[in-house]
């Protein structure tokens, strides 16, 4: 790539052809240069079965091409149309409650329904088959957002079809299971069915089970289009990955499926958090695509949801937020969507365009930052450098959320984005890594609260510390195993070893509960009862039942060493037992990749999160307002920068 993408989702079929003509010059206008067409435009595309009407995609396509605007041509399969639910009921969707969803919205089908998955390769067969070589096309968009999950009686075959490949036998899956507590014991294979809601709690290694399968059968239904497409086309494919806790997408496996991995980024917090979740999200989705560039496919351009209200984004904040995505390796920025739907369900969500049309502040913004992004071309396909990793685990999470748990406090993605948090404080880029990854270019390895953990990683982090690494293992780590079985002996279970800890007890504390440590600090949320076997005392509880008990302890492992921290540490406390000091600058950097470091450029993206002028040290050449920067650069509040050194 020579440039950065920059457009967004854009939906023709909601409007005529006069806007359309507005629209492509507004693109022009604006800087874009991809839009994503069609992604839920399937009633339009084939209105009956079978009978298509490109019509109208040709004109678009015509126009885009003609104003210089690249598409990404999208499969419409997240929004079956009407006739299709009609035809095929069978294929809505069914609640955990065993209740069946009515068409009305998008979503409704069951990606386990065969007449849904024969449905989705006809059009997007039909698709391939028609713009295939049309000059506008620059890479497919199979689906929209995988994560719609089902408990239907298909569903329910095709999970026993995947936990017999699983287990092998009945005898297998009741062992993995525990199904000799509370008379859960399975003869039949037919007896098995999805966790649907039941009197009491859910078997926790059914539930994670489940939503294994679910990312293993909606990256079948991924492959059947992306096989058709790939058929006869060359060009690039993806879809847009969508991070939350009812998505039951390993996207980590996922990425090596896609040609490109894109995400979808909306931040549920409106204060400095969006800053902090935006820089989680980029760095969560480099980590996915193993370090390689990636794309931002879809964000908000005015405005930030908290899920009770719309918060309009301050000036500036929305070229942040793209620019912090860039920095952390998205190969462009683009937004869902170009214009403001007049009607419909998201009527309300932002738009590059929004409902004041082209003579409004957002959408001077817009042009604004379309005339920054060709400046920093030069930064794509660059790589981030990143010295510390956090762990992270999908599977883990899961199972957490499927699990009655000592503490309904106990939230791994939170402990995962407290990691996270500390450092981007500190202006430390991190990677995110699954536990067996090999993880000797890290400095430092954090392991927050990872509940599930196999054998082999387990191993495969004491080889890490064994040859010079340091880790940090949280607490409620490697508690269970990958059938969600305790660790017997005692806790830390899989790192007891390591740490030179033995934990007996947890002592939970109450939500908004803190317990002292002697070096000043503070923990919360989680306490435990630890004896320092083998280990060093860093620091103690104070008071209470835990008085003078460990709270952290480090050990000396080969050429590293490996701490252990049995509570929540405060953003103080967490700072100094990392060496960190908090800034107001966000700072992240790009590099070329010659391989040896000699000869490579530098680009140091720079973030004022603050409201005061900051000063920092730099070099080089401010990319932005082409300016030479020698020894210093001035930032103001809200400002941001980037710069260019050898």
């Amino acid at each position: 790539m020579t440039r950065l993408w920059y457009g967004g989702d854009y939906n023709p079929d909601q409007w005529d052809l006069s806007v359309w003509k507005d629209d492509v010059e507004l693109m022009r206008q604006a800087g874009v240069n991809l839009v994503t067409v069609g992604v839920f435009s399937w009633s339009s595309l084939e209105p009956s079965p079978g009978e298509y009407e490109f019509g109208w995609l040709d004109q678009v396509l015509d126009l885009l091409h003609a104003g210089g605007v690249s598409v990404d041509l999208a499969t419409p399969t997240a929004s079956p149309p009407p006739w299709f639910s009609r035809l095929h009921p069978e294929a809505l969707p069914v609640t955990p409650d065993g209740v069946r969803l009515t068409h009305g919205s998008r979503d409704t089908y069951c990606a386990c329904a065969p007449a849904y998955r024969s449905a989705a390769v006809g059009i997007a067969r039909a698709l391939v088959n028609r713009y295939d070589n049309h000059p506008a096309l620059a890479m497919w968009h199979v689906h929209n957002e995988y994560g719609s999950v089902c408990y239907c009686s298909l569903a329910a075959e095709r999970f026993r079809d995947w936990l017999r490949e699983r287990y092998g036998s009945l005898d297998r899956l009741n062992t993995a299971w525990t199904t000799a507590f509370w008379s859960q014991g399975y003869a039949d294979w037919q007896d098995i069915q999805p966790p649907r809601r039941t009197q009491y709690l859910v078997n926790p290694t059914q539930f994670l089970d489940y939503r294994r399968f679910w990312s293993d059968e909606l990256l079948k239904a991924f492959l059947e289009q992306k096989a058709e497409i790939r058929e006869r086309s060359s060009l690039p494919i993806t879809t847009n990955f969508v991070f939350g806790g009812w998505v039951p997408v390993n996207h980590a496996q996922w990425a090596s499926a896609v040609d490109i991995v894109a995400i979808d980024h909306y931040p549920s917090q409106t204060d400095l958090g969006a800053e902090e979740q935006t820089a989680f999200g980029a760095d969560l989705a480099r980590s996915w695509a193993g370090g390689k560039p990636w794309l931002l496919m879809e964000q908000a351009a005015g405005t930030l949801n908290d899920g009770q209200r719309l918060h309009a984004k301050e000036p500036g904040r929305m070229a942040r937020h793209s620019l912090s995505h860039i920095a952390r390796g998205s190969n462009g920025a683009l937004f869902f969507q170009w214009r403001a739907s007049r009607g419909g369900s998201e009527m309300y969500h932002s738009a590059l365009v929004p409902h004041a049309g082209a003579s409004s502040r957002l959408f001077r913004e817009v042009t604004d930052l379309g005339s920054v992004l060709p400046r920093l071309g030069e930064v794509a396909d660059s790589k981030v450098v990143a010295e510390v990793a956090v762990l992270w685990d999908v599977e883990c999470w899961w199972a957490m959320q499927g699990t009655h748990l000592p503490s309904s406090s106990l939230d791994y993605l939170a402990a995962v984005q407290d990691a996270h948090r500390h450092f981007w404080r500190a202006g430390v880029t991190v990677d995110f890594a699954p536990p067996s990854a090999d993880l000797s270019s890290y400095k430092l390895v954090v392991v927050p609260s990872l509940y599930l953990i196999s054998d082999e990683a387990a191993a495969s982090l004491a080889a890490y510390v064994e040859g010079g690494g340091q880790l940090v293992v949280g607490y409620f780590s490697g508690i269970v195993d990958p059938d969600v079985q305790v660790r017997l002996g005692g806790y830390p279970g899989a790192f007891r070893s390591l740490l030179g800890v033995r934990v007996e007890e947890f002592h939970p504390l109450p939500e908004d509960g803190v317990v002292e440590l002697s070096s000043g600090g503070q923990g919360r949320l989680w306490s435990e009862d630890v004896e320092a076997v083998s280990a060093e005392v860093v620091d103690r509880y104070v008071g209470g039942v835990l008085d003078g008990k460990p709270a952290i302890t480090r050990r000396q492992v080969g050429a590293g060493t490996a701490w252990y921290v049995s509570t929540s540490l405060d953003s103080e406390t967490a700072a100094g037992i990392f060496g960190l000091s908090p800034s107001a600058v966000e700072t992240v950097r790009r590099r070329t990749n010659s391989g040896d470091g000699d000869g490579d450029t530098t680009w140091t993206f720079l973030f004022n999160h603050g409201d005061a002028e900051v000063v920092v040290p730099a070099d080089g050449v401010e990319l932005i307002s082409g300016v030479k920067v020698d020894g210093e650069l001035s930032l103001p509040g809200g400002g941001y920068a980037v710069v260019r050194s050898p």
